[in-house]
């Protein structure tokens, strides 16, 4: 569960805000804006076919955030997405902007039954999390033996960082791969975000208008602000290479 409070903000009220200006702007910037962070166009696609995501199949999305890479999904391969997010902030902008099954639950104890999805995937995720075991554990119990599990990893390059943004635990590649295994999760393809091409100019631009309406309604309220210092402390650790983002395809080993 998530407890440092900058992170509260951001996926919290910061979501919230986020549904509110969308409805401003207009649906066209829903998608942009509700992936933001968690996925361009271009890495979603890569994972959802590395997952051989295909129609009809049912994908659980935990920490879902407001639903943006759910509804792409949905979009790109018309599969069943159901969404698990611990913020009710978050959950109620989920269902706002998509209208997509949504539960307010911590990630590591679902309330699904064991094998209840062909799929799941996880972006931008397990770096918050301290123990990741427990986590990656209820995702390999959710999906059906031989399903697959996709991860957006933001992994820490370098043995120590000099800037830690609070409530963050970015693991190491070899860590990551050790949690893995012993999850019961066998890595079957991987890429860097940065191997990927970037986000396309009329997807970033309808992201940026969301964030800047945000910012000149609530940029007063300290809550924008922790969020938006840690937001600029992540993304200063990516811009020196400190810390890398990875997808990561998995299979669900059989028990």
């Amino acid at each position: 569960m998530i407890e440092a409070e900058p992170m509260i903000d951001e996926f919290d009220t910061v979501a919230s805000w986020t549904a509110s200006a969308v409805r401003a702007l207009g649906e066209d910037h829903a998608l942009p804006a509700a992936c933001r962070g968690s996925g361009s166009p271009d890495a979603l696609d890569w994972l959802g076919t590395a997952m051989g995501l295909g129609e009809g199949a049912r994908l659980l999305d935990s920490g879902a955030g407001v639903g943006g890479p759910s509804e792409y999904a949905a979009r790109s391969w018309r599969v069943r997405p159901l969404l698990a997010e611990p913020m009710e902030g978050a959950c109620r902008a989920s269902r706002s902007l998509f209208g997509r099954p949504v539960v307010v639950a911590d990630g590591a104890a679902l309330p699904f039954r064991d094998g209840s999805v062909e799929a799941a995937w996880s972006l931008g995720v397990l770096c918050t999390l301290a123990d990741k075991r427990p986590y990656l554990a209820e995702l390999r119990r959710v999906v059906v033996a031989g399903g697959a599990v996709g991860l957006l990893v933001y992994e820490r390059a370098v043995d120590s960082l000099p800037d830690q943004a609070e409530g963050n635990h970015f693991p190491s590649h070899q860590e990551l791969l050790d949690e893995l295994g012993a999850s019961g999760l066998l890595v079957v393809g991987q890429t860097l975000l940065t191997d990927l091409p970037g986000t396309p100019d009329d997807w970033q631009e309808a992201a940026d208008r969301v964030e800047d309406l945000i910012r000149d309604r609530h940029s007063d309220d300290e809550r924008w602000q922790r969020a938006q210092e840690q937001q600029d402390t992540i993304v200063g650790l990516i811009g020196e290479g400190l810390v890398v983002g990875r997808l990561v395809s998995c299979v669900a080993v059989p028990t």
